[in-house]
């Protein structure tokens, strides 16, 4: 079986950490090996640079922001996610490319047009097999992050920006249906992890 590259994705509140647990769980129920990774970050450099970019007192406007995290994707896929993927280990990703378009492009308003061209020179045609994408209600997502004492620079940003997010994350899943599964985590955790289950399961043809 050739190896997956397999993304979770959302706006901020839509339970992406709190379902990683349902991918880890799938995963050892087929005894399948699986890298766990996340953007930005999943490298050294990656490292550093999420730190910058999540930190409430970095001050860098939407191109430095973007360019950072395509530079920290660079160096993810180099080291991290391609070889693995060589080695017959499955990869999954807490967000990727996507998140790029809907936070820098949705959100902060930069042309997706820019950010197809850093996508391109980055990836070279590379692309998930599957994008779980965790679909809320702003209000559900701002109900779940009002709970969290320390947001991040992101976290801290208005509502506007949220809605300008997830339009361009399902704006994106509807033009290309046959790569994401559009995950409503605003259900139970059971019913959102059956949701995520089947999803694999189509995935690799597998049961769920």
């Amino acid at each position: 079986m050739k190896a997956k590259f397999i993304t979770l994705d959302g706006i901020d509140g839509a339970g992406k950490s709190t379902n990683l647990n349902t991918i880890r769980n799938w995963f050892e129920k087929h005894q399948l090996p699986v890298l766990f990774t996340r953007e930005p970050g999943g490298t050294p450099i990656g490292e550093a640079l999420r730190e910058l970019l999540l930190n409430p007192a970095t001050h860098a406007n939407a191109r430095t922001e973007t360019l950072m995290i395509f530079a920290a994707r660079q160096q993810h896929l180099d080291e991290v996610i391609k070889p693995a993927l060589e080695k017959g280990i499955h990869v999954v990703s807490d967000r990727f490319t996507d998140a790029t378009f809907a936070y820098q492009g949705g959100g902060r308003g930069l042309p997706l047009t820019d950010i197809t061209i850093l996508e391109n020179w980055v990836q070279q045609g590379f692309q998930p097999d599957l994008t779980l994408l965790l679909d809320v209600p702003l209000t559900v997502a701002q109900q779940r992050l009002s709970q969290n004492s320390h947001p991040d620079r992101f976290e801290q940003l208005d509502a506007a920006f949220f809605e300008h997010t997830r339009a361009v994350y399902l704006e994106r899943a509807a033009a290309t249906p046959r790569r994401y599964s559009v995950i409503d985590s605003s259900l139970n955790l059971q019913d959102v992890a059956q949701q995520i289950n089947q999803g694999l399961a189509q995935l690799f043809g597998l049961d769920s």
